[in-house]
């Protein structure tokens, strides 16, 4: 099993420790690689992501890590890209120039308007008390329109590129799973969310197996029951916690691999001196 993780939050955005204490603890979990992945800055602030001005600091801050620590861990240099729009992305030339070894795509907010604030976005990863006002607000209390919304827009950020890796790929059930009509195995979820995955094999991204809720909620982003249609596409995929606090760092890897071995994966996607590489999960 490789002991990795590409997708991690620490003070720049709203993780909740520095980023020296993420790569101590995986240290002393014998990880191999260790990359960091900040909520990308937005048009607007947000309690969520990091500032635009913090950027340099933040690149200059990991590159310090990598080299305090490189006899002992590989530390990478990502970024958790939110796509808004065809104008904010990851494919915009300020995401394109930053020195970064990857980019995760991730949708956590499907903006209401063209003008791009914080009160014109319907944030999909919140409360759910904000998203169900949401659902009544903006969709007309139809559920499935804010999921058909949802994976237009996934879509349209896997065309516009960019990106490496999409981040939680289908976190719109975390919420939706609330309602009465939602049914996952309905046509109306499954048909949008399997072109998602077909359009993610045809640009060659990879889809991160997201751990976050797997052991408090039995949650797994792509849902459990996914992951033998992934694998039979020939997606690779990858193992990353979301962690927010250090000692959350391997959270669910365990219980993840085991589900990817049973859906028939025998390799995941791990950066190896900088490129990367599928690696046996044995």
């Amino acid at each position: 099993m490789q002991l990795s993780n590409y997708h991690s939050h620490c003070t720049f955005c709203d993780g909740r420790s520095n980023p020296e204490d993420f790569v101590r603890f995986a240290i002393a979990k014998g990880f191999r690689a260790y990359g960091f992945s900040s909520h990308s800055p937005l048009p607007f602030e947000t309690n969520w992501n990091m500032s635009a001005i913090d950027m340099p600091e933040y690149l200059q801050e990991i590159n310090r890590l990598r080299q305090k620590y490189a006899d002992r861990l590989e530390i990478y240099t990502g970024l958790e890209i939110d796509y808004l729009d065809k104008t904010y992305n990851a494919s915009i030339p300020y995401f394109r120039e930053l020195p970064l070894d990857y980019r995760i795509g991730s949708i956590h907010f499907l903006p209401i308007s063209t003008e791009l604030k914080e009160a014109n976005m319907v944030c999909i990863d919140g409360s759910f008390s904000d998203y169900a006002h949401s659902v009544e607000r903006y969709f007309e209390g139809d559920i499935r329109k804010l999921v058909r919304h949802y994976f237009e827009t996934t879509q349209q950020m896997i065309e516009a590129g960019g990106i490496d890796i999409i981040g939680h790929i289908d976190k719109i059930y975390m919420n939706g799973q609330k309602y009465a009509l939602f049914d996952p195995e309905q046509d109306w979820y499954r048909k949008p969310f399997e072109d998602c995955l077909d359009l993610a094999r045809q640009h060659q991204l990879m889809v991160e197996i997201n751990t976050k809720n797997l052991l408090k909620k039995d949650e797994l982003y792509p849902r459990k029951n996914y992951l033998t249609h992934i694998h039979q596409l020939g997606i690779p995929v990858m193992v990353n916690s979301d962690c927010h606090y250090p000692d959350l760092v391997n959270d669910g890897r365990t219980q993840a691999f085991q589900l990817l071995k049973e859906a028939g994966f025998t390799t995941t996607r791990e950066l190896v001196n900088g490129h990367w590489e599928d690696l046996p999960i044995d």
